[in-house]
């Protein structure tokens, strides 16, 4: 599952993960430790909400 940003958008991606901040390819949203946060805008873990492929076209992230 994606997981979106609700203050910019940011899309974190599990099979793309965060490796710039520690966050390996293929880590799921909740694996990520809880002092992460949005490499984008600085948002706190908990800014971010679950979403599906219903909900976005995800294809476009």
């Amino acid at each position: 599952m994606k997981y979106v940003c609700e203050l910019c958008g940011y899309l974190y991606k599990p099979e793309n993960g965060d490796p710039e901040n520690d966050v390996q390819p293929g880590t799921d949203f909740e694996d990520i430790p809880a002092e992460w946060c949005c490499p984008l805008c600085g948002a706190m873990k908990e800014d971010f909400e679950p979403i599906s492929s219903s909900d976005y076209d995800v294809s476009e992230f």
